[in-house]
């Protein structure tokens, strides 16, 4: 199986700096409410660990699995790895996929950001229903949703622009609807040193739209409370697995 980020890896971790920038402190915020404990927390689809670091931070006490397909990604996840002795000491990293690996029991967190849409419907349903079982109670899973929530063409839009040194790298993204619930994204990356292009590559992925609609009600068929947190446009929410003997609600 060919690996979809061979052309793009060295573009994302740069040009995703900003969601992280408005993400990072509403993911801290949900982790830092979990209840006390040591268990593991799990990032799936952990790319180049910016969610692994923020895990790191948010709950010193507990071991990190990060699961990460993609063999171009995991060389820039060992990377921030390594280069901290404490996350090196702390973080375990699987290649498999979502659905592939299997959740150790008594997980305190999972993260499942920007990934969800890898998966068709089926396939997000039951992974909500492997991380609820393997959640402790009070548990949580942060995920997110982007738009469109609907299969629709989106025009060629400039999505990130970041500069290192002397270049500029930019990053635009184009789509168009593929069945009832998908989409194949083109998305196009440049660097630039001054006007002229100095390298550029284009790759296509398929996604799987979801509406909040539906997260809510696939959370709520499994027994998760649902919120959303921060910005609205951060489409940033978080399912919790109840503490014993409290009811869900969505």
């Amino acid at each position: 199986m060919s690996d979809p980020y061979v052309g793009s890896a060295e573009y994302l971790d740069l040009l995703i700096a900003g969601f992280w920038e408005a993400a990072g402190p509403e993911v801290a915020a949900a982790l830092s409410a979990l209840p006390p404990g040591s268990g593991p927390v799990v990032d799936l689809g952990a790319g180049s660990g910016r969610g692994v670091r923020a895990l790191g931070e948010a709950v010193p006490e507990s071991p990190v699995l990060a699961v990460e397909p993609s063999a171009v990604m995991r060389a820039a996840l060992m990377t921030r790895i390594i280069d901290d002795p404490v996350l090196r000491e702390r973080v375990t990293v699987l290649p498999g996929g979502a659905l592939e690996e299997t959740l150790p029991e008594g997980v305190r967190a999972v993260l499942a950001l920007n990934m969800l849409g890898h998966l068709e419907a089926p396939g997000r349903r039951e992974l909500l229903g492997r991380v609820f079982r393997a959640l402790t109670p009070g548990g949580a899973l942060v995920t997110n949703l982007a738009p469109p929530f609907a299969p629709m063409a989106v025009p060629r839009t400039a999505m990130a622009r970041a500069e290192v040194g002397e270049l500029v790298y930019e990053g635009y993204a184009s789509a168009e609807p593929t069945g009832s619930d998908g989409l194949l994204w083109r998305m196009e990356y440049r660097t630039l040193r001054g006007e002229a292009v100095i390298s550029e590559v284009t790759v296509e992925y398929s996604w799987c739209v979801c509406s909040r609609e539906e997260l809510v009600a696939e959370a709520g068929e499994v027994g998760f409370g649902v919120r959303e947190v921060g910005d609205p446009g951060l489409g940033l929410y978080v399912l919790t697995r109840p503490s014993v003997g409290v009811a869900p609600s969505v």
